[in-house]
């Protein structure tokens, strides 16, 4: 989608407020100028206050999507873990800088859990491959915290089809990797990681329409959010046995959300609220929603800064608590998809400076 950026917008500027759940009228969003609806779209504007050194693929959309790894020990060592779609897997510190690339080829959509990995605890790192599109793959590394490099332990089949979205979710002890294919198709595979070579099965299908790629669990109510980009956000019972039957969380209408939706990241404030992070990558901004009662309650920018605006935001991640002092409350990261004249990289935006305008 060609960039929408847009300049002279004021960071004293109000969120429009909705009361209640939002009525909207769903579209594919074929046939709408949604440019000239971003124009009357304004938003309140933050601004990053680091980035990552910018991928290594040149004159390509190639920065696709982060995690974050937070230290507990010393919070300004954590790490960021990011895909470049057309080559592997970065590693980046706080201050931006690359610590490791793994050579991984087509890995799309990447997430992070701590967890058990062959008997020793560890953070395991899995990210959707597509270097077989007419086989998805779920690609499985440990995150060795302490050199910043990961270590590839195996990949798991997931059946036919194109690796797009990834995200993970753990319950009673096990996780599972949710893989959105291309087409709207959702598999929850159950992973094993007891043993030196990782396997996994799909204990269950779920799908939607039209082309899918976000997602994240919310692990406390155990609910998997998944963003259709021309459509809008659902929600599934993310527990095995649960239902298949998606909820419509937000729809693309032009105000809120504007299409693609892409990438989708949850915040759990400290007054007890989680907020469902979405990039509405049509406009350039960022939605915001109370997962209580799927309430619209603002959207955001990220403006030319010191660093320079975001523009096409594919993926993003959210991670509250410490960071050290640029981030003391908690991080986001937001892929950048116009980051000229260098390649496209992740801006790091301080939590505060979100909440401040909310």
């Amino acid at each position: 989608m060609p960039s929408l950026r847009r300049s002279g917008l004021s960071p004293g500027l109000a969120f429009v407020l909705t009361t209640g759940c939002a009525t909207i009228t769903p579209t594919t969003g074929r046939g709408v100028d949604w440019a000239a609806i971003a124009a009357g779209n304004p938003a309140p504007i933050v601004t990053a206050v680091g980035e990552t050194e910018a991928v290594a693929t040149a004159n390509a959309d190639a920065a696709d999507d982060p995690a974050i790894w937070r230290n507990p020990v010393t919070p300004s060592a954590s790490l960021i873990v990011a895909t470049d779609k057309r080559a592997g897997l970065n590693v980046y510190g706080l201050t931006g800088r690359q610590r490791h690339f793994v050579d991984a080829g087509r890995v799309n959509n990447v997430d992070l859990i701590e967890t058990t990995i062959a008997g020793r605890p560890g953070v395991l790192v899995a990210a959707s491959d597509r270097n077989d599109v007419s086989a998805a793959k779920v690609a499985l590394y440990r995150l060795n915290t302490a050199s910043a490099r990961l270590e590839r332990i195996g990949a798991v089949a997931a059946g036919p089809g194109e690796a797009y979205g990834m995200c993970l979710s753990s319950h009673e002890g096990e996780v599972d990797a949710f893989l959105v294919l291309k087409d709207g198709t959702i598999r929850q595979v159950a992973l094993d990681l007891a043993g030196v070579v990782p396997s996994g099965r799909v204990v269950r299908t779920m799908k939607l329409g039209t082309q899918s790629e976000g997602c994240v669990v919310d692990q406390r109510s155990q609910r998997l959010y998944v963003a259709e980009e021309d459509v809008g956000i659902w929600r599934f019972d993310a527990r095995p046995t649960g239902s298949s039957v998606p909820v419509r969380v937000a729809s693309v209408d032009g105000r809120q959300l504007v299409a693609d939706v892409e990438g989708l990241a949850l915040a759990a404030e400290p007054d007890g609220r989680t907020l469902l992070v979405a990039s509405s990558q049509g406009d350039n901004a960022y939605a915001l929603f109370d997962i209580a009662d799927n309430r619209f309650v603002g959207r955001f920018r990220i403006g030319a800064g010191r660093l320079g605006a975001t523009s096409e935001t594919d993926g993003i991640e959210v991670a509250l608590g410490d960071f050290g002092p640029d981030f003391p409350s908690g991080l986001m990261v937001a892929q950048d998809g116009d980051n000229a004249p260098r390649t496209q990289n992740f801006k790091l935006v301080d939590w505060r400076a979100v909440q401040r305008v909310r």
